[in-house]
């Protein structure tokens, strides 16, 4: 039986980035907030404080398809954003189609607000992180693995 480990997933976008973790025991994934995309950079400082607090052995970033699985605008930035993970902090890094996980993200925390499970607005960033926390569902489901 192999260890327990932390996964960290991002909903990689041009004015936020959607970030979520989890581990491979619980297979539960939950939304950790967002970092800021400033001149097209993400703030790797953040980024690397996530992972310093942390200590994640796997890193899962939400790949951008159409509905009709032809690459979405954002898939060769996505890309980008993946290899720089992986080049900056030295873990594996694997794609997840994250297709309509934004859509299915905002769902479920309109549903939890409408049912007085959740007290406050939803606003983008919240969707963001809750968009990451469907991509690590995704993942811990068995999509991307081994990619």
């Amino acid at each position: 039986m192999t260890r327990p480990q932390i996964v960290l997933a991002f909903d990689f976008g041009l004015k936020r980035i959607g970030i979520a973790c989890g581990d491979t025991l619980t297979r539960q994934a939950a939304p950790r907030g967002t970092v800021a995309v400033h001149g097209g950079a993400p703030d790797w400082k953040a980024i690397a404080h996530e992972l310093q607090a942390l200590a994640p052995a796997l890193l899962v970033v939400g790949a951008p398809y159409n509905a009709d699985g032809s690459e979405g605008a954002l898939h060769a930035a996505a890309r980008r954003f993946a290899a720089e993970l992986e080049r900056r902090f030295a873990l594996p890094v694997q794609l997840v189609d994250e297709r309509f996980s934004s859509l299915e993200a905002s769902e479920s925390l309109k549903q939890r607000r409408a049912s007085g499970a959740r007290r406050r607005r939803v606003g983008a960033a919240d969707i963001d992180s809750a968009a990451a926390a469907v991509i690590l569902g995704r993942w811990f489901e068995g999509e991307g693995q081994g990619t």
